[in-house]
């Protein structure tokens, strides 16, 4: 399956060392399978003048890997983000984390039920009517060797 990666600069090894903390599934390097996604996430960057570049990888999943994959949001991915978002560290019982993004509408959800507005079933009926996006975040060196084949780096241009 190819996944891609947005930045604002290119390497040829991606590793969870340089991930930010406290993000929908935990520290670790993200990918999307969803083209439009990287696409629109690239322009981020574009948009307060930095560089951007779309990595895009072949990935193969490896049977031996411990891969926690959630295909809604409920209540369990819910539970999830919110731990991790907090600085929780039970994304480390996974080598690889695949589901739904915490995209504007939804953060916005997730921001009220942690912040104590929503309770729990407000926030999940809110979430009922979204539609996940996608997300695969690799918490693990391990996870990323076995499992991702850099195949091309494409640099959007300026304007």
């Amino acid at each position: 399956m190819l996944v891609y990666h947005s930045s604002d600069c290119c390497f040829s090894t991606p590793d969870v060392i340089h991930s930010r903390e406290a993000l929908d599934f935990g520290k670790g390097f993200y990918v999307t399978s969803l083209k439009e996604q990287a696409e629109k996430y690239a322009g981020r960057f574009l948009k307060i003048g930095k560089d951007a570049y779309m990595h895009i990888f072949e990935y193969t999943p490896d049977p031996d890997l411990s891969i926690k994959k959630f295909e809604s949001y409920d209540e369990e991915w819910l539970d999830f983000v919110c731990n991790c978002r907090k600085g929780g560290d039970v994304y480390k019982m996974y080598d690889i984390i695949e589901g739904g993004v915490a995209n504007d509408k939804v953060f916005q959800t997730v921001d009220l039920y942690t912040a104590g507005i929503y309770n729990k079933e407000q926030a999940l009926q809110n979430l009922l009517f979204e539609k996940p996006n996608h997300q695969l975040c690799f918490t693990t060196q391990k996870a990323i060797d076995n499992c991702l084949r850099l195949l091309e780096l494409k640099k959007f241009n300026h304007g």
